[in-house]
């Protein structure tokens, strides 16, 4: 990947503090920050949007899906994009996996998506793009892995990765 660009907006130290396992766990600052996306979209590799079932509208969101903040809307928003749930996070040459983190009352927080080696990638809020092991974000801000998903690798919706989803 190169090497690590300097100039990111949140140092590696509020990184590992926002999320302590991080500090015996590969983290590697892998994008500038930006308001643009955050980690739905970024799992759902659409880098030009903010995604979020907010009952208001103000996010994207795909039309026909129940904007509740509840993991099963989650995995139906995903379903339109070719992912079903799985058992968990190993990887699978074969399958492209993302994670859906909760907190302790079940309401997701975060999404990540598994890279082809087998890292994971993460979208940070606002902030930067991150590559990580699963366990680095687990009990930290974040909470927990509640819910993994996988598609076969080229196996999305028959056009680009988000026309799946035509709402907002």
């Amino acid at each position: 990947m190169g090497a690590q660009p300097q100039s990111h907006g949140v140092s590696r130290a509020t990184i590992t503090a926002a999320f302590p396992r991080l500090k015996r766990h590969s983290l590697l600052l892998t994008s500038p920050p930006t308001p643009a996306y955050n980690c739905i979209g970024w799992a759902a590799e659409d880098p030009a949007r903010f995604w979020w079932p907010d009952p208001q509208g103000f996010a994207y969101w795909p039309a026909g899906v129940s904007r509740t903040e509840e993991i099963p809307s989650f995995v139906a928003a995903f379903a339109l994009l070719g992912y079903a749930p799985c058992a968990d996070g190993s990887h699978e040459r074969q399958y492209q996996k993302l994670a859906i983190f909760a907190d302790q009352n079940g309401k997701p927080t975060h999404m990540a998506r598994q890279l082809k080696n087998g890292q994971w990638t993460s979208k940070l809020g606002r902030e930067e793009d991150i590559a990580h092991s699963i366990y680095g974000l687990e009990s930290g801000r974040y909470g927990n892995v509640v819910q993994y998903l996988k598609r076969p690798i080229g196996g999305g919706p028959p056009s680009s990765g988000n026309s799946a989803a035509s709402g907002n």
